[in-house]
């Protein structure tokens, strides 16, 4: 949304709450549109996200000095890093901490987690195979960079499946269009870098991927997160292609003590969809076996083998520097 219409709503309005980006709500305090002169409550929702990056960090602490010194101070987190909790004590005074479970609870009830060993340019077939044959409502696939992002999401509309991508390197305005696209279910597959692993809750997705193995525990929990929420099934699946990617997986499994189990070759569907969906046909091989829905996840289906650095050489376009970061993403 546009800042401009922020400001209308603020002209005509006196809002008791204020939710937003900590770079949407510096720029509308700075231009005078937003007074926090009698701000009571200063929460931060993902704390060790916006205090870890430099840039939210620097704008969380322009707002708070613009908020009065007698106010309640409270964060939020799945996950906090050592290195970040003293950052977080700065804004307080005397801080109670609240610790819901232990991380090694954090994991969600009813998800399906998997690996699946394979080399780099192996993911792509193995990727196709899966989405043929798992039936799904929605699925989630993150990859590490957006050059992968936007050559894997063409990719797989090429291989007629309904894929959608969404990066950093788009406008706000075209971010926000395509999340609506998703969250609509017009499109049944989202590729995305980790801008996507916090925050957004859609309740039809029942599979994520991760492509590319994240760069830490934090970030794996926030990932596959994303499916089996509000209480629903899901199903999260890792490609492992090296050594640094075991590791981070063995840390996964300890500091969340989950084991982390290879992808077998059959998977009961009622272990991770609740419910599927009467709009659009679920891509599935089935067979019958102890009155339970059996996915062979090995079946053999396209010979595709075209890799992403492939696409991405073919596609010399050079991408313009965003307007806004992800991070400042308005929903």
């Amino acid at each position: 949304m546009p800042v401009k219409k922020d400001e209308e709503v603020l002209q005509k309005n006196c809002p008791h709450i204020v939710v937003g980006t900590p770079g949407r709500l510096f720029a509308l305090a700075k231009s005078k549109v937003l007074s926090l002169k009698n701000v009571k409550h200063f929460i931060l929702d993902e704390c060790d996200k916006m205090l870890a990056d430099l840039d939210m960090r620097r704008d969380v602490q322009e707002i708070f000095r613009m908020t009065p010194h007698e106010k309640q101070v409270m964060m939020f987190s799945a996950t906090l890093s050592k290195e970040v909790r003293p950052i977080c004590k700065k804004f307080m005074q005397d801080p109670m901490e609240v610790y819901v479970d232990d991380d090694s609870k954090l994991t969600l009830h009813g998800l399906q987690q998997h690996y699946c060993k394979l080399k780099d340019n192996e993911k792509n077939r193995k990727l196709f195979e899966l989405l043929d044959v798992l039936e799904f409502n929605q699925v989630i696939i993150f990859v590490k960079s957006v050059q992968r992002c936007m050559a894997l999401a063409q990719l797989l509309l090429e291989q007629n499946f309904p894929a959608i991508a969404i990066h950093r390197h788009m406008t706000q305005e075209e971010r926000l269009s395509r999340y609506q696209q998703f969250k609509d279910f017009q499109k049944r597959i989202l590729v995305a870098t980790n801008l996507f692993g916090r925050g957004m809750d859609i309740e039809r997705v029942n599979i994520v991927f991760n492509y590319d193995m994240p760069e830490d525990s934090d970030t794996y929990l926030h990932r596959v997160a994303r499916a089996g929420r509000f209480g629903t099934k899901g199903l999260a699946i890792t490609f492992v292609s090296d050594e640094n990617d075991a590791k981070i997986l063995n840390d996964v499994q300890e500091r969340f003590e989950v084991n982390i189990t290879e992808l077998p070759d059959e998977i009961d569907i009622s272990s991770y969809t609740a419910y599927t969906s009467k709009k659009y046909p679920s891509h599935t091989i089935t067979s019958q076996s102890h009155n339970h829905r059996i996915i062979k996840v090995k079946a053999a289906t396209t010979s595709s083998t075209i890799t992403i650095a492939q696409l991405i050489q073919q596609d010399s376009r050079t991408v313009n520097k965003p307007v806004f970061d992800l991070g400042d993403m308005s929903l």
